[in-house]
């Protein structure tokens, strides 16, 4: 899952909801599971393999061939 995107519609639903103090916890959590993917990677946690297989996938299905 792309992070960016989730926080985007995660933010979008809380100020909908009228929970726009979230926003910073959102943000955090963001940030928190970034660096962790970033250090799974750093040190080559199998995790990281799922997770580039997965974007692989996502990616095959934008391309318009």
């Amino acid at each position: 899952m792309d992070i960016a995107a989730w926080l985007a519609r995660a933010t979008a639903d809380a100020e909908t909801r009228g929970l726009p103090e979230l926003k910073p916890l959102l943000d955090t959590l963001a940030r928190s599971t970034q660096a962790l993917r970033d250090a799974d990677g750093e040190f080559g946690h199998p995790a990281t393999e799922h997770v580039d297989a997965a974007s692989a996938d996502t990616q095959h299905d934008k391309d318009p061939e």
